[in-house]
């Protein structure tokens, strides 16, 4: 007669008592250029923030302390006002993989119509800037049903309207000026962004405000709203496709070329 073991048979034992096989063990990143390397693909936006920070670094090292004082930081940043403005929009035209070359051309037309429906038809202000901003639109609406509806290149789209409007602009202006006093005296409105406050030794324009309002505004719509993340996706080739391919079907080129074409 013979007894068995309540604990099973010896090989069962042997199985359960061995460690379990080891697949893979990732070392974890301890030297500071893997973490700074992995910090900026994680965040592409410190990039520039850290060539900002160089920068002014830089000509503080050069020029002294009297560049990092608050009047010289206001000053640059009341220089980059209109730069800024313009940006933040065309910051919306890059992430949906175009591009805009006449945004600088259609805001020129616009002060342009601003000044010509003040003081040559002699409207009141408000009704410039109305048809000064409808001008822009309407600049824009036409690139973009180009660019939309009739699938056109925007890089060349932008470029023949860079090219109209400054056209434009010279036959319209007729390289007329109109003096800023003129302006402060008859329509004050049309210089609200160039107005300045003193908070401390700094200088700030309502234009700097509005640029500075306008990027944190912009930034929190496209990180914390549907349509933010949909702006993103256009630009996404995978965006059409049921279920997001692997990393390698990405780098194919293959894949871009029937992505854009099914876009198309």
């Amino acid at each position: 007669m013979t007894t068995q073991n309540s604990h099973g048979p010896p090989g069962d034992a042997q199985a359960r008592a061995a460690p379990a096989p080891q697949i893979a063990r990732f070392a974890p990143e301890r030297s500071l250029a893997a973490r700074l390397h992995r910090l900026l693909h994680q965040t592409p936006a410190m990039v520039p923030l850290i060539v900002l920070v160089s920068a002014l670094a830089v000509f503080a090292a050069l020029l002294g302390q009297k560049f990092l004082s608050p009047f010289t930081l206001t000053l640059i940043l009341q220089q980059v006002a209109i730069v800024g403005i313009v940006g933040a929009a065309q910051t919306l035209v890059i992430l949906t993989a175009g591009i805009d070359l006449s945004v600088g051309a259609v805001m020129v037309l616009s002060s342009v119509v601003m000044g010509q429906v003040t003081f040559r038809y002699g409207m009141p202000p408000v009704l410039g800037v109305g048809a000064g901003l409808a001008t822009g639109a309407l600049m824009g609406l036409i690139s973009g049903l180009l660019v939309a509806r009739m699938k056109l290149p925007p890089f060349i789209v932008t470029l023949g309207m860079w090219q109209i409007v400054l056209a434009t602009n010279f036959l319209y202006s007729a390289n007329e000026t109109i003096r800023a006093q003129d302006i402060a005296r008859a329509a004050p409105l049309l210089q609200v962004f160039g107005q300045s406050f003193r908070p401390g030794g700094a200088v700030f324009t309502h234009g700097v405000v509005a640029m500075v309002a306008l990027v944190l505004g912009l930034a929190y719509v496209l990180r914390h709203t549907a349509w933010g993340r949909h702006v993103y996706a256009v630009s996404m080739p995978w965006a059409t496709t049921p279920t997001p391919p692997s990393w390698p079907a990405c780098r194919s080129p293959a894949f871009w070329s029937r992505s854009t074409s099914s876009r198309g």
